[in-house]
């Protein structure tokens, strides 16, 4: 669809006023239908782990320092053996094209402009060949393991060929998490338009005459693979169509085989995952609850990370954490609680659905000084400085958890 000065006006204008992911969410919820905003927003069951995602970062604290030269915060680190300019990735989100046309390739060159991984889903909207041209050279691809092991290694194949340098595998679905407000809202692939989705459409015009210009979105990659496209009556329900419930720790040697670059796992949750991880010779992990759009009442990512962090001390394991992050100084905490570094869904999808990728430029940006001012105003002048720098809050449970060295790595 072709960009009229209007739209860019208005584009610009909006972000303007966006200070805070906060600000974006409430925008993306303006743009979107209600149920194309849910699907984004919402979580599993009640929705009891995504709120402790959020409340769980008020339990830790950061100590301010004083009479430190911070003049200059360096930000750049290095993940996986590859130099990054934050320790920030765009992490693997599914059905993108459904907030903005072409979201991946919106998500992807938003990545490349600001010098940080980008993770291409399983469940992108784009052929990988198109995704990978728009990409830098920081990519990652998610896997889901298929049932069909010939899909998988004709999919390997593919993303090896196309300079993706480093697998995330999918751990924590074996089920899907019961989404209730895709259940009420109808969300399904293809879209089922009824009566109430259509007046909802009618008062988002915009958003209306995008998806009319671009096409309705579909889950091109999957149904590439898989050899036919994918219906069902949630998004949940047509991935677990072709992925494998029977996945295990001996499974990855296969994977392992399969796979000759690095190799992470996307959703641990548990010290002994971490062990057994090391056991398997993974080169890194992702503490993550799929931001609370699985089990529902499982504990935040951020109370986890310190004791996930204490197991891999001594290691090379590099230690990623998604799940609830909305500020610079969530980010901070993290750090200093042993990540190496923060994987990104909710909030860059809120500046992909506010304005394409100028929104989820502005995400990161919005992030990426409020990072540098907390590191600054904790007296880190480097990422590497920031690490042990947190506590948790009197009252809150546990103990505090000043994670242990780790070789770089």
């Amino acid at each position: 669809m072709a960009t009229t000065p209007e739209m860019r006006l208005s584009r610009a204008s909006v972000l303007r006023y966006a200070a805070s992911i906060e600000d974006l969410r409430k925008i993306a919820a303006r743009k979107l239908p209600r149920m194309v905003f849910d699907y984004i927003d919402g979580a599993s069951g009640d929705e009891a782990t995504a709120r402790r995602n959020r409340s769980g970062f008020d339990h830790f604290l950061l100590q301010p320092e004083i009479l430190v030269d911070v003049s200059a915060v360096d930000l750049g680190c290095e993940l996986l053996g590859e130099r990054i300019a934050m320790p920030l990735v765009i992490g693997p989100t599914g059905l993108n094209g459904a907030y903005w046309p072409h979201g991946d390739l919106c998500l992807a060159r938003a990545a490349r402009a600001e010098d940080i991984p980008f993770v291409m889903s399983t469940a992108a909207t784009v052929r990988l060949e198109r995704l990978a041209q728009a990409a830098g050279p920081l990519r990652w691809f998610q896997l889901y393991m298929f049932k069909d092991r010939g899909l998988v290694r004709a999919l390997l194949e593919r993303v090896r060929q196309n300079g993706f340098s480093v697998l995330q595998l999918t751990v924590d679905t074996p089920v899907p998490g019961r989404r209730n407000r895709d259940i009420c809202n109808g969300f399904s692939l293809p879209f089922r338009w009824t009566v109430r989705n259509l007046m909802d459409t009618a008062r988002h015009p915009l958003w209306a005459a995008r998806m009319l210009g671009a096409g309705t979105p579909n889950l091109e990659l999957f149904a590439e693979f898989v050899g036919k496209t994918p219906h069902g009556s949630t998004i949940g329900e047509v991935l677990q169509q072709q992925i494998s419930r029977s996945l295990t720790w001996e499974d990855l040697a296969w994977l392992r085989q399969e796979w000759g670059g690095k190799l992470v796992l996307k959703g641990v949750s548990a010290p002994g995952h971490i062990r057994m991880a090391l056991a398997n010779g993974l080169d890194g992990v992702v503490v993550s609850n799929h931001g609370g759009r699985q089990l529902d009442g499982a504990p935040s990512t951020i109370e986890l990370l310190p004791r996930l962090a204490d197991a891999a001390a001594g290691s090379k394991l590099a230690i990623l954490v998604d799940s609830g992050f909305r500020h610079g100084a969530d980010i901070a905490k993290a750090l200093a609680l042993g990540a190496d570094g923060v994987q990104l869904g909710r909030p860059t999808l809120y500046g992909l659905a506010a304005a394409g990728e100028a929104g989820v430029r502005h995400a990161l940006r919005i992030l990426r000084e409020d990072l540098e001012r907390a590191l600054a105003l904790s007296g880190a002048r480097q990422v590497a400085e920031i690490r042990g720098r947190a506590t948790r809050s009197p009252g809150s449970p546990g103990t505090d958890f000043p994670p242990r060295a780790r070789h770089p790595g």
